[in-house]
C-alpha cells in the first residue's frame, strides 16, 4: 500500500520535471570560429567607398559576413563548406556603373548558402490622427522617404575595432537626395555591426543570445530633424534569398522576459530547405521592439510591428547584392521585403527624443532560442515541486503512523 500511494506520487512529479525539462531549449554550447576582419580587401589606397569583410572559420566551413555602402546599406552573407575559401573583389569593375559579378567568394563550388539583407528606406509619415498604422493613413501624410542608396556614409576604418569585432557605419543624405538633407544635418542613420566567435549574449537590450553562426546589426535613426509635429517612422527592408528556398517570419512566444523585460515574443524571417517546413538555412532574428532613447529602460521601450514579406525589385543602381548575385539577382535569387513600423497610439512621437534603435540578428542555421533563466525554472520547479512534496510526505507520515499502531485487540465471543 505504501509503495502505491509513493508511486502515485513520483510519477506525476517526474512527469512534471520531464516537461519543464522539454520546454529547456538553447544552451551555451563549445562551439568556436576563428574570426578575422578586413577592410576594402585588396584595394590600393581610396576607393570611395568602404567594404567591409569578416570571415569566421570553423573545423569544416566557413561564413564571409560584407557589410557595404554601395547603393543601399546591405549586410551579405556567404556560407561555404570550406575552411579555405575566400572573398575576391575586381574594384575597378565595383566602382563602376556594372558592378555586376565583381563580388566573389572562391571556390565557388563551395557555397552552400547565400543571402543578403538590405536597408533600402526610411519612411516618415504624419500621425495626426495618433493611430500609430501607417497602413490606414491617407496618401498625403507620407513625406518623401529616406533613400539610403543615397546617402553619404563616413569613414568606417574609424570605428573598426578588430578586438571587439565590431564597426559602426554612419550616414546622411546626400545633397542629390529626393528628402531633404535639412533635417539629417545634425542627425544620422548609423549601422552598428558585430560579429560573434561564440555564444553569448549582447550587454545592450534586448539582449539578443547569439552564436558563432550570426552577426548582429544595431540600427540607429539619431538627431533627424522631423519634417512634421506628429511624425512615426518606418524602415522598409530586403532581404535576397534563393528563389527553390521559401522563406517566411514567424513570431514565436514566451513566458520569460527576463533579458528583455516585457517582451514576451521573438520574430524570426527564416529561409527553408527546399520541401522542408522546418530546417533553417538562415535567418534574421529579432525582438519586435525598438527602444526611443539611448538610455534602454523598459519606459523607452516602442513595439516594432512588421508587415508581411512581399516581392520587391531587384536594386538597379550599382550595389553590393547585384556585385555578390549578379544576373541570377531576380533569376536564381529573389528580393522580398517588410516594412518595421514602431510605436503604437499614445506614444510619443519621434521628435520627442529624436532617437529609435531597433536591433536584428543574421546568421545560418537554426535561429537560437532562448531556454528558460534559472529564475524561472526555479518558480517552476517551486510551484510544480511543493505541492508534490507535500502530498508525499504527507503519503510517508500516513504509512507511518499505520504501520505504528498496535493491532487491535478482540474479546471473546460468548
Amino acid at each position: 500500500m505504501a509503495a502505491a500511494r509513493l508511486c502515485a506520487v513520483l510519477l506525476p512529479l517526474c512527469a512534471s520535471v520531464a516537461a519543464v525539462r522539454g520546454l529547456f531549449r538553447g544552451g551555451t554550447g563549445d562551439y568556436r570560429r576563428q574570426v578575422s576582419m578586413e577592410l576594402n580587401p585588396g584595394a590600393n589606397g581610396s576607393v570611395g567607398l568602404d567594404l567591409l569583410h569578416v570571415r569566421a572559420v570553423g573545423p569544416g566551413d566557413t561564413l564571409h559576413w560584407v557589410l557595404g555602402s554601395q547603393g543601399p546599406p546591405a549586410l551579405l552573407l556567404v556560407h561555404t563548406d570550406s575552411p579555405n575559401s575566400s572573398l575576391t573583389v575586381d574594384w575597378p569593375r565595383l566602382l563602376s556603373r556594372n558592378s555586376s559579378g565583381s563580388l566573389k567568394v572562391e571556390p565557388q563550388s563551395s557555397v552552400r548558402y547565400a543571402s543578403a539583407l538590405l536597408f533600402r528606406r526610411i519612411w516618415e509619415y504624419d500621425d495626426t490622427n495618433d493611430t500609430a498604422d501607417p497602413t490606414h493613413a491617407p496618401p498625403s501624410s507620407f513625406l518623401p522617404p529616406y533613400e539610403l542608396d543615397q546617402f553619404s556614409w563616413d569613414d568606417l576604418n574609424r570605428t573598426l575595432n578588430r578586438s571587439s569585432l565590431s564597426a559602426q557605419l554612419c550616414g546622411r543624405p546626400s545633397s542629390s537626395s529626393s528628402a531633404s538633407a535639412d533635417t539629417f544635418q545634425n542627425g544620422s542613420l548609423c549601422l552598428e555591426f558585430s560579429a560573434f566567435d561564440s555564444w553569448g549574449r549582447s550587454s545592450a537590450w534586448p539582449r539578443l543570445l547569439h552564436s558563432a553562426n550570426t552577426s548582429q546589426l544595431r540600427v540607429l535613426i539619431k538627431g533627424v530633424a522631423v519634417r512634421s509635429n506628429h511624425s512615426r517612422l518606418v524602415l522598409e527592408l530586403a532581404a535576397v534569398v534563393p528563389r527553390d528556398q521559401p522563406s517566411r517570419v514567424d513570431t514565436l512566444h514566451s513566458i520569460d522576459d527576463e533579458y528583455s523585460p516585457t517582451i514576451f515574443q521573438v520574430c524570426q524571417w527564416v529561409t527553408l530547405s527546399p520541401g522542408s517546413s522546418s530546417a533553417a538555412l538562415g535567418f534574421s532574428q529579432w525582438k519586435p521592439v525598438g527602444y526611443r532613447s539611448e538610455k534602454l529602460l523598459t519606459e523607452f521601450a516602442t513595439p516594432a510591428r512588421h508587415s508581411a514579406p512581399e516581392p520587391r525589385p531587384a536594386p538597379a543602381r550599382p550595389s553590393l547584392a547585384r556585385a555578390f548575385f549578379g544576373e541570377q539577382l531576380g533569376e536564381g535569387y529573389q528580393v522580398s521585403g517588410l516594412n518595421l513600423t514602431f510605436g503604437i497610439a499614445g506614444e510619443p512621437f519621434y521628435n520627442s527624443t529624436q532617437y529609435l534603435s531597433w536591433t536584428v540578428l543574421v546568421g545560418v542555421g537554426s535561429p537560437p532560442w532562448d531556454s528558460f533563466s534559472v529564475l524561472v525554472l526555479s518558480i517552476m520547479a517551486v510551484a510544480l515541486g511543493t505541492p508534490a512534496l507535500l502530498l508525499l510526505l504527507g503519503g510517508v507520515c500516513v504509512c507511518v503512523k499505520r504501520k505504528g499502531r498496535a493491532p487491535p485487540q478482540y474479546e471473546p465471543i460468548n
